[in-house]
């Protein structure tokens, strides 16, 4: 009777288990990934404007840059320059304004010292992780720094000839053996060396921590400045099935590299507005 019991209790427990597994995998639909701003979007202005633009812009999360002007109380001087002193109080801008930041993209380095300096820099604004490109011969010094200050690094791409990530196949052999490091897609990069951003999303499948949500007018064409997300010749909807596949559950961060005038507001707001009605997440009136 005893072992019947106990036969009995292990298909429970594996029956609860399975069940809590698949509930967490579907809480990781559209409705749990972090729809936020990387504030290079808005990098003609200083820092307490973009703060300012992003809250206007309909998200709650926010990616900052490293190279950013941090206001006018601070000098206008870049994050990366500034004291602990000066962090904090940048700490205290993105608190006050209501909105999280998870992420910065980081400029590194080719020395350890400019990657730890870095990584202070994260510490102190307690981010989950940093967006860069760190040269295949700081990979190794990067992954333990990473290890160390408990921060992972999504590897992000440029295009052909400016980045040596800029093929998915480039950054899943810098991935390999590194633990600490993820992925960050550009969508709106892949084309302008000829990539389907959906092929490479597959690629990288495992490793995404977050993406960038860009668009662009045509493929091979690496001159071209971005477009409005949906109106260029990025597959979107299939990008999202694919991150629903993947179980991905992190930041997804609108960027805008074109500067329009008198900034990219508009054209957020309206990203912001396809993203949601693309992925039936609009509210009912």
């Amino acid at each position: 009777m005893g072992k019947i019991i106990s036969i009995i209790t292990s298909i429970a427990l594996l029956f609860i288990t399975s069940l809590g597994l698949a509930q967490n995998k579907a809480s990781y639909g559209p409705a749990s990934w972090k729809l936020g701003i990387a504030l290079y979007a808005y990098n003609s202005v200083s820092l307490p404007e973009e703060l300012e633009l992003a809250k206007q812009s309909g998200v709650k999360f926010i990616e900052g840059f490293s190279f950013g002007k941090a206001g006018a109380e601070l000098k206008d001087s870049m994050i990366m320059t500034l004291s602990p002193v000066g962090l904090l109080k940048v700490k205290q801008l993105i608190q006050q304004s209501g909105l999280e930041m998870e992420s910065m993209y980081v400029t590194g380095g080719n020395t350890i010292a400019q990657w730890k300096r870095d990584f202070e820099i994260a510490k102190a604004l307690h981010l989950k992780f940093v967006t860069g490109e760190p040269a295949m011969s700081m990979l190794n010094s990067v992954d333990s720094l990473a290890g160390v200050y408990g921060i992972k690094v999504a590897l992000h791409n440029h295009w052909k000839g400016t980045s040596q990530y800029w093929h998915p196949d480039s950054t899943l052999a810098a991935l390999k053996g590194h633990p600490n490091f993820g992925a960050c897609p550009d969508f709106g990069h892949y084309p302008k060396s000829g990539i389907v951003p959906e092929e490479a999303l597959k690629k990288l499948a495992g490793h995404v921590i977050a993406v960038h949500l860009k668009d662009i007018a045509e493929f091979n064409n690496p001159k071209l400045k971005d477009v409005p997300v949906g109106t260029g010749v990025v597959n979107f909807p299939k990008i999202f099935e694919e991150l629903q596949k993947q179980n991905f559950h992190g930041n997804i961060n609108i960027e805008r590299d074109q500067q329009e005038v008198p900034n990219n507001l508009i054209s957020v707001q309206q990203t912001v507005s396809y993203y949601l009605k693309t992925l039936g997440l609009l509210k009912k009136q």
